[in-house]
């Protein structure tokens, strides 16, 4: 039920009070409190009682023309305080039903002003009030209007500290820098009693905490409210999400992958990026095969996309697992994508570990053909190093005299056509 609705039935909550006769009581209430203080100890007259049962029939039936024109037959002038109490608050309820924020409210004020209303119908209008003006998005005025009901309210409920909440965080959200932050600060001590003093808090509640501990980068502290959300929506992947990444922020890696690998058993993991995402936290944790086995369950069924960075992943999987024959298909496929020469590099390394030299030699030569290179001397200097390998002196020299222009290798590359004329003479 939306905030204005709430509102609606509180009112409307009163005038069905007062048309079976009892104490009209708030339908939904601000406050904890058993049971209100007693009224004003007036009765409505016959000719009020009459005009305003007339006016309630109309009112539940809808009908608020009809209800005010009932009302209208009033003498004001002649009304006890507590009979004026009544009207103006089923006056407020009209005004609720037809999204009269401005109009309920001077109803409410005008209720108030009586004097005929009890303690706890008093602390209901005011807290009425700061509803409508939330009703209207003027969050600062609900928060004002808030702050000044909780000065005098008995026991405050959950939803009215996270009405406060949501009336800070809202001003937040439409600010920047340091005045943003301190309306932050202000939303966080009242989000969190809403969540401490309900028996069963509301998904949306926890969720407004972690998010104004997260806007104070407070990640170690809204682990435990994270923690929670799963509890409560264990199916709801963003929590998962949430938690592990919280966990990498605050670098507590083996505890990220423990959740990624609870929500990916679960079936929730089910996006391109929370996979490879995955793979990355395996990886780190020194899982390297089973980020290579979750890559290509993800290629088969279509879960991610096998473009070169992918490929380039789970190359890198199975590399640091020590499966170079594993990693020689996905690199190529990578290498065959890429817009530049990079991870036939690699290949070539691959092909090294393996001690195909052959292998490694063409690769190379696709890389360096296909150019775009971030390091092109280290491919020159690493052809020259394969073709040493094959005893092919001559061409390898070449090589090392290209790699010999890059600064960064052209003392390894003087080494080694130094060794070559040693062994030509």
């Amino acid at each position: 039920m939306s905030i204005e609705r709430r509102a609606y039935a509180c009112i409307y909550g009163l005038v069905l009070g007062l048309a079976l006769g009892a104490s009209p009581v708030g339908a939904q209430r601000a406050t904890d409190e058993e049971e209100p203080a007693g009224p004003p100890s007036q009765n409505l007259d016959a000719v009020t009682a009459r005009i305003l049962s007339e006016a309630i029939e109309f009112f539940n039936m809808e009908n608020y023309t009809a209800a005010r024109a009932s009302i209208a037959e009033l003498n004001f002038e002649k009304l006890s305080p507590y009979e004026r109490g009544r009207v103006e608050q089923l006056l407020a309820g009209m005004s609720f039903a037809e999204d009269n924020y401005a109009e309920a409210r001077e109803h409410l004020e005008l209720a108030i002003a009586s004097g005929g209303l009890n303690e706890q119908e008093l602390s209901g209008n005011r807290f009425q009030i700061a509803q409508s003006f939330m009703a209207e998005e003027k969050w600062g005025e609900g928060a004002a209007a808030l702050e000044s009901w909780f000065e005098t309210a008995t026991n405050p409920n959950s939803s009215a500290y996270y009405l406060l909440a949501v009336a800070y965080y809202q001003q937040a959200a439409e600010l920047e820098g340091a005045a943003a932050a301190r309306l932050f600060d202000r939303a966080l001590p009242p989000a969190i009693k809403a969540v401490e003093l309900a028996e069963r808090p509301q998904e949306s509640w926890v969720q407004l905490v972690v998010a104004l501990m997260l806007q104070k980068e407070d990640y170690r502290g809204s682990v435990p409210w994270i923690e929670r959300l799963v509890a409560l929506a264990p199916d709801k992947k963003s929590h998962w999400v949430q938690l592990s990444s919280v966990y990498q922020e605050i670098e507590e890696y083996p505890k990220a992958l423990a959740v990624s690998q609870l929500a990916y058993t679960a079936g929730l993991l089910t996006e391109d990026s929370e996979i490879r995402r995955l793979a990355d936290l395996l990886v780190y944790n020194e899982v390297p095969y089973r980020g290579g086995q979750i890559l290509e369950k993800g290629i088969a069924d279509g879960t991610v996309k096998p473009d070169a960075p992918l490929y380039e992943k789970l190359a890198n999987c199975w590399m640091q697992a020590g499966e170079f024959d594993k990693a020689v298909q996905p690199l190529t496929r990578g290498a065959e994508l890429a817009i530049n020469g990079d991870l036939y590099v690699r290949l070539g390394e691959v092909h090294v570990q393996r001690e195909d030299w052959p292998a490694a030699q063409g690769a190379l030569e696709k890389g360096l053909g296909k150019g775009g290179l971030r390091d092109p001397g280290y491919a020159q200097l690493y052809m020259g190093i394969v073709l040493l390998e094959q005893e092919k002196l001559r061409e390898a020299r070449e090589w090392f005299v290209r790699a010999r222009a890059s600064e960064r290798h052209r003392d390894n590359a003087a080494r080694y056509i130094q060794f070559i004329d040693a062994q030509q003479g």
